[in-house]
């Protein structure tokens, strides 16, 4: 007998499917009106089709696709959960090539507004010279564009949420083409106080930018790509620093050269920002299962945020993310101050801030494709986090060997290990929470970031020795302090799947994704296809791209 079931609240069977799961914070996520399925793909809404008895709350409805499914009825709908959708309609999920345009206006907009926040930052002396003021001021140039950043957290997740990434990206371009001339004007006329209120408000620019990175992957990317366009989004952001790192110390040798620094920086952030209000708003057809709307938990934010804050998973991931960010946010804004007394000169100082990035950026461009392919988001986790914890320990001597080439390499290092954590952690909370929109966590795992960053940037210039010590300006007692941090959350994403709970990190977007029978489709802005369907298979996830 076939059935077409009428509604999409699906709840696996496994070992422990009899015990009570009232205290899943996750089953939360579900508590909404059914859905009736069989409208057209247009409507976005995708049809499934069961073999077995009549629906109820015990018997389950079995499909070729999805042997253990159990069915929840109307009259239980708020009551029970679901932990996978599985979806066994003959549907076409499709790919365009316009996805590539707003993923490149993505990592641009990503890139300027991080030099735009790091400009200062590698030529503090200079800077402090030209402005005639101390450079822990300069220090909170820096520090007042990441506070500016979680002021702007609620109207990301809102935009995000009701709006959609194109939104965020256009606010992103508006915010940075006023900023930037506001700073620059006000930099030209040696004017401080002009200097910070362009610089807030490029903060209050950057989270809707960095944000997005994951809604928009989400939105127009196959599973076999989300890991690698979100890396591509993502970290784009630090090799904006990396410029500004390598870049500022060239064009400004000396207090004069400030002005010109800014303008050069003030027109390529305008170039970048034009593209910004051509991006399309989503693609006709979605790539994949976990990518159509109605497959997604779109409730309201108090709810979503209800949802997270009783996830442990959650909590395991955010705080080393939020301490992880803040620490890269601090030590590659005062950088140059923490070498600067052992006798490197700005230049120095700007390399190995450099190669911190650089490095970074090349290991992540290696490994996102092979997590994409083999998503083994928690191993890669589990091995990263003690890495960084080390070497934020090895830090601390690095400084004294006065040798270049050895900061260069445990900056190397930290790169390596940091920026293949970042959209690899991002990733695995979207998979680990879905159906919920990708737009909450990131958000909050960013502000929570850059909310650290500015904290540590003050407090860590607070523990620099003064001017009578050995060396003067040393920071050693900062270091210290951002290795014991490093160090003490190490043990926390470790214990993720532990404890009984390896339930809770299931890949949940990717079974969906897995459970679908369709094919994707590569296809231009036109009727031209330049690729021949790809099959999802019932028993692997899409190979699109």
């Amino acid at each position: 007998m076939v059935q077409r079931a009428e509604y999409t609240l699906l709840k696996p069977l496994t070992g422990e499917s009899a015990r009570d799961e009232s205290d899943d914070p996750l089953n939360d996520r579900h508590l909404q009106q059914p859905r009736k399925m069989g409208k057209a793909i247009d409507n976005k809404v995708t049809q499934q089709r069961f073999e077995g008895p009549e629906s109820s709350t015990t018997g389950p409805l079995r499909s070729p696709g999805d042997a253990d499914v159990q069915e929840i009825s109307p009259t239980t709908a708020t009551t029970r959960t679901l932990s996978r959708i599985s979806t066994t309609s003959n549907v076409t999920y499709k790919v365009y090539k316009r996805r590539f345009y707003g993923l490149v206006v993505l990592v641009l907009l990503n890139i300027v507004v991080s030099w735009d926040w790091i400009a200062f930052a590698p030529v503090s002396s200079t800077s402090a010279q030209y402005f005639n003021t101390s450079e822990a001021n300069i220090n909170w140039v820096s520090t007042a564009f990441l506070f500016a950043f979680c002021i702007a957290t609620p109207p990301t997740f809102y935009v995000l949420h009701k709006h959609g990434p194109r939104a965020a990206i256009v606010i992103t371009a508006i915010l940075l083409l006023i900023g930037n001339w506001i700073k620059y004007g006000a930099t030209r006329a040696t004017n401080f106080p002009g200097v910070m209120v362009g610089q807030l408000i490029i903060g209050f620019a950057q989270p809707f930018v960095l944000s997005t990175a994951t809604s928009y992957s989400n939105l127009w990317f196959s599973p076999a790509g989300r890991t690698t366009a979100t890396a591509l989004a993502s970290l784009s952001n630090p090799f904006g620093a990396a410029l500004g790192q390598l870049i500022s110390p060239f064009w400004a040798n000396k207090p004069s050269d400030i002005p010109n620094m800014i303008l050069y920086i003030s027109i390529i952030s305008s170039a970048a920002c034009l593209p910004a209000f051509f991006v399309p708003a989503r693609p006709p057809t979605p790539p994949s299962a976990g990518s159509v709307p109605d497959h997604m938990d779109r409730a309201s934010l108090r709810k979503d945020m209800h949802i997270l804050s009783k996830s442990l998973e959650f909590y395991l991931l955010f705080i080393p993310f939020i301490v992880y960010v803040g620490f890269f946010n601090a030590f590659s804004s005062l950088l140059n101050q923490i070498l600067e007394p052992y006798g490197f000169s700005e230049t120095d100082a700007g390399i190995a801030g450099a190669v911190l990035i650089v490095v970074g950026l090349v290991c992540s461009a290696i490994s996102s494709p092979i997590i994409d392919r083999y998503k083994f988001y928690l191993v890669f986790i589990k091995a990263s986090i003690p890495v960084l914890g080390v070497f934020y320990l090895i830090l601390i001597w690095a400084p004294q060997t006065h040798s270049i080439a050895y900061v260069d390499l445990v900056c190397a290092v930290l790169g390596a290990a940091s920026f293949g954590l970042v959209p690899v952690a991002l990733e695995f909370m979207v998979e680990i929470h879905y159906p919920l929109g990708p737009e909450l966590a990131s958000t909050l795992c960013w502000s929570g970031g850059q909310l650290l960053g500015g904290i540590f940037i003050v407090v860590m210039n607070a523990l620099k020795d003064g001017k009578d010590a050995d060396p003067p300006l040393g920071m050693k007692r900062a270091l210290i302090f951002q290795a014991i941090l490093a160090l003490a959350v190490v043990p926390l994403p470790l214990c993720l799947g532990l404890f009984g709970r390896a339930e809770r990190v299931r890949r949940l977007r990717w079974e969906a994704d897995r459970n679908s029978v369709g094919t994707v489709d590569t296809v231009g802005d036109g009727a031209y296809r330049d690729d021949q369907p790809v099959d999802i298979e019932p028993t692997a996830p899409a190979r699109g791209v």
